[in-house]
C-alpha cells in the first residue's frame, strides 16, 4: 500500500529525521545536540503526563437506571444515531432491517399499560403454582393490567450459560419475582446479581416457610434480608397438609388432613404497593433496557466494520515504522520517526471512528502513547522479547537494526490496536472532537499489550519482520531462535 505525499506528519516527521541523520554525519556533535533535544522532548512530554496522572479524579459512582420518559427517549435518539451510523458505512448490512423496525416499537412501548412480572427460579421452587395463585386471588389496585409469566427453571442442567435463555427472557419483564426455598446457593446469588447488573427491579420470595420450624424461618428470612439488602418476603403458596383432630363429647376422636389457604399476603401487599408506585416508571425501565440492548447491537455491528478498515492501516504504519527504524542507525531518531508515524496513524484511524484531530491535537495523543509506553515499560519489555526471538539470527551488524526495526514495528501495532480498542468504547458520533481520557488510553494499552505478547504470535511477528526489512534472509534461519523461546 502506497503512503499519501499528503499526510504532513509523516513526511514531515520523516523528513525531519533523515536531515538530523544527515548532520549527524557531518559533525558528532550535532547528534549529541539532538539526542539531547529528543530526550528534552520526551522528559517535558513525561513531566505533563504525570501532571495530569495526579489530577484529582473524579469518583466514580454506579449508574442508576434513568426512570424518567425524557430520558428514554434521548437514549433512543442515541441508538437511532448509531443504526443511522451503520446505514451510512453499511448500508446492505444484513442486521439494518431488523435494527429500523425495533426503533419505533421502542416509542410505542413507552406508552404500555400492561405490567410484565417475570417468575423465575429453579427447579420445583413453586413458580406454577404461584402464578395460579395469584391468577386467582389477587386484585391488584392499579390502573395498569398485570401479566404474569413464567420463565424455563433455572440451574436445570449443568452446561455453561444453559440459564441464558431464562435469564434474558426474566431482563425483558418489568418486574422479576425471584423464588427460593431456603437460603440463597451461590448459583442462585449469581443469577440474582446478574438480573441487577441489568437494572432489573426484583424480588426475592422465600416459598414453601411452612416446611421450617420457626427458628429456623427466622435465620434464613434474616439471611436472606442481609444478603439482598431488604425487597424479601416469605411465603407458602401450596402449605403442606396439616392433621386436625377433633374430639367429640363422647369421648371420640375424629382425625383428618386438612389444606391450609396459601399464605401470600406479605407477597400480594408488597408487590401491589410497588407497582402502584413505581408502574410506570418500572415500564420506562425495561424500554431503558431494550434500548440499550439495540444500540450496543448496533455498536457491535458498526466497530466490526470499522476495524476492518482499520487493520490495513495499521499494518501500513507498523511496516512504515519497521523500515524507518532499520534504515536508522540513531536510536534516538528512531523515537521521533515513530512518534511522527503514530500521529499520522492517529489522525487515519480517527477519520475511520468519526474522531477528528488536528495536527497539533494527533501529535499529542501520539505523544501521550509514547510516554504510556515508557512509563508501563513497554518498550524494554518488546525489545527483550524480540530480542529473544532473533538472537539465535545468523546477521552481525544488522541484527541491531533489525531488533530496533521490528521493535519499532510492534510498539506501533500496540499503539493502533490501542487507538481502535479505545475509540470503539467511545459513543457513537459523527465528527466528535472530544479529548483523549488518558488513564482510560493506558489501561487499554496495558490490555491490548498482554493480549498480544505471547511468544507464538511474537514469532509470527518477527517471520514477517524479518522478510520485509531483510528479504534476502532465509525464514529457515529463525527455526533456532523459536527453539530458544518456545
Amino acid at each position: 500500500m502506497v503512503v499519501k505525499l499528503q499526510r504532513p506528519i509523516l513526511v514531515g516527521g520523516l523528513g525531519l529525521t533523515f536531515t538530523l541523520w544527515m548532520l549527524q554525519s557531518l559533525h558528532h556533535s550535532m547528534v549529541q545536540l539532538g539526542e539531547f533535544s529528543v530526550m528534552s522532548l520526551l522528559l517535558v512530554g513525561g513531566g505533563l503526563w504525570l501532571l495530569k496522572q495526579n489530577r484529582p479524579k473524579s469518583g466514580s459512582q454506579m449508574l442508576e437506571m434513568p426512570v424518567d420518559r425524557a430520558t428514554v427517549e434521548n437514549a433512543i435518539a442515541k441508538a437511532e444515531v448509531v443504526v443511522s451510523q451503520l446505514t451510512s458505512e453499511a448500508e446492505n448490512h444484513q442486521a439494518l432491517v431488523t435494527l429500523r423496525e425495533r426503533i419505533p416499537q421502542l416509542y410505542l412501548e413507552l406508552d404500555r399499560e400492561d405490567i410484565l412480572v417475570a417468575v423465575t427460579g429453579g427447579k420445583s421452587v413453586g413458580k406454577t403454582t404461584l402464578i395460579q395463585v395469584l391468577e386467582s386471588n389477587w386484585h391488584p389496585q392499579i390502573r395498569q393490567t398485570v401479566s404474569l409469566q413464567e420463565t424455563p427453571p433455572l440451574f436445570a442442567q449443568a452446561e455453561e450459560n444453559s440459564d441464558a435463555a431464562a435469564l434474558a427472557q426474566a431482563k425483558t419483564a418489568d418486574f422479576v419475582l425471584f423464588l427460593t426455598n431456603g437460603d440463597l446457593t451461590d448459583t442462585e446469588f449469581q443469577a440474582i446479581q446478574q438480573l441487577k447488573a441489568e437494572y432489573q427491579q426484583l424480588m426475592l420470595v422465600f416459598n414453601k416457610k411452612d416446611q421450617y420450624l420457626p427458628d429456623e424461618r427466622a435465620n434464613v428470612l434474616l439471611s436472606l434480608k442481609q444478603r439482598m439488602l431488604g425487597n424479601v418476603v416469605a411465603t407458602a403458596v401450596s402449605p403442606l397438609p396439616v392433621k386436625v383432630r377433633k374430639h367429640g363429647e363422647d369421648g371420640s376422636v375424629q382425625e383428618w388432613m386438612e389444606q391450609p389457604a396459601p399464605d401470600i399476603q406479605q407477597l400480594t401487599q408488597q408487590l401491589g404497593e410497588t407497582l402502584a408506585q413505581q408502574g410506570q416508571q418500572l415500564v420506562w425501565a425495561t424500554v431503558m433496557r431494550k434500548t440499550l440492548s439495540l444500540k450496543a447491537e448496533a455498536k457491535n455491528y458498526l466497530n466490526e466494520i470499522r476495524r476492518d478498515r482499520a487493520n490495513p492501516v495499521i499494518e501500513q504504519y507498523q511496516w512504515i515504522a519497521a523500515a524507518a527504524a532499520f534504515a536508522n542507525p540513531v536510536p534516538a531518531l528512531d523515537i521521533l520517526a515513530t512518534a511522527a508515524i503514530n500521529a499520522q496513524m492517529v489522525m487515519d484511524l480517527g477519520n475511520i471512528y468519526q474522531q477528528k484531530f488536528s495536527i497539533e491535537q494527533a501529535k499529542t495523543v501520539a505523544g501521550e502513547m509514547g510516554g504510556l509506553m515508557l512509563k508501563l515499560g513497554l518498550v524494554e519489555l518488546s525489545s527483550k522479547a524480540i530480542g529473544t526471538v532473533l538472537k539465535s539470527h545468523a546477521i552481525t551488524f544488522v541484527a541491531g537494526g533489525a531488533v530496533q526495526g521490528v521493535s519499532a514495528a510492534y510498539l506501533t501495532r500496540l499503539a493502533g490496536l490501542s487507538l481502535v480498542e479505545y475509540f470503539q468504547q467511545q459513543e457513537v458520533t459523527v465528527n466528535s472532537t472530544t479529548g483523549f481520557n488518558v488513564e482510560k488510553l493506558g489501561q487499554t494499552l496495558q490490555k491490548v499489550f498482554q493480549q498480544n505478547q505471547q511468544i507464538s504470535f511474537l514469532q509470527g511477528f518477527v517471520k514477517q519482520g524479518v522478510k520485509r526489512l531483510l528479504p534476502e534472509v532465509a525464514e529457515g534461519e529463525l527455526i533456532g531462535a523459536e527453539k530458544a523461546v518456545g
